[in-house]
């Protein structure tokens, strides 16, 4: 079954690309096979709000079936920032460094419970006809006080899992894929995608 993962993040791409091969024979594209294709503008204010968004005007635009993840960072402390502005936490072209750097800051003072958070992660399945189906998940965690590690990407260098000493940064990725918001709501979606890839 063709699928295309409506993202243009490399390292996005991978993950999900890596999670899905496991789990079956996919023939798995993404947005940057589409170059002249124009992802909307994320105006949801939820995750779910905003994978359904990219989900439902790519297998409209592209005439086929996608997967659209929208994730992020969740700090209650800071009233549930950078949530979906994560990637943009620091400004509209800011960078994953930019973005961490800001995040260090505001949380300068916070310290032991105050520093928990979670990674949440919402994936749509369209097709052209429209939505098929969403899921969410979460990870919960810690936000360390320092950077730490040199894998990963986004936020990973400040997000320890809890019962990890490690960082996402810091886990060998086959380790961080295996136990990420993103593998499980990946997981709650494979039960669909299954029975679709069979009913072709």
């Amino acid at each position: 079954m063709k699928l295309i993962i409506a993202s243009r993040n490399i390292h996005k791409i991978r993950e999900m690309r890596s999670m899905l091969k496991e789990k079956g024979s996919w023939d798995l594209y993404s947005l940057i096979d589409f170059p002249d294709y124009h992802p909307p503008e994320e105006t949801g204010t939820t995750f779910e709000e905003n994978a359904i968004l990219k989900a439902i005007h790519a297998a409209k635009e592209l005439d086929d079936w996608v997967l659209a993840d929208d994730s992020g960072l969740v700090i209650p402390a800071l009233q549930g920032a950078p949530g979906v502005f994560s990637a943009r936490y620091a400004g509209s072209a800011s960078t994953d460094k930019e973005n961490r750097t800001k995040l260090l800051q505001e949380m300068q003072s916070l310290k032991d419970e105050e520093r928990a958070g979670y990674f949440a992660c919402a994936i749509a399945l369209a097709s052209p006809n429209g939505l098929e189906n969403c899921v969410t998940a979460r990870c919960e965690g810690t936000i360390t006080e320092e950077e730490r590690g040199g894998q990963g990407f986004g936020y990973d260098p400040l997000f320890k899992r809890n019962d990890y000493n490690k960082t996402f940064a810091e886990l060998e990725e086959e380790i961080k894929n295996r136990i990420s918001h993103r593998r499980k709501a990946l997981d709650k979606m494979l039960i669909h995608l299954e029975s679709r890839a069979l009913s072709h």
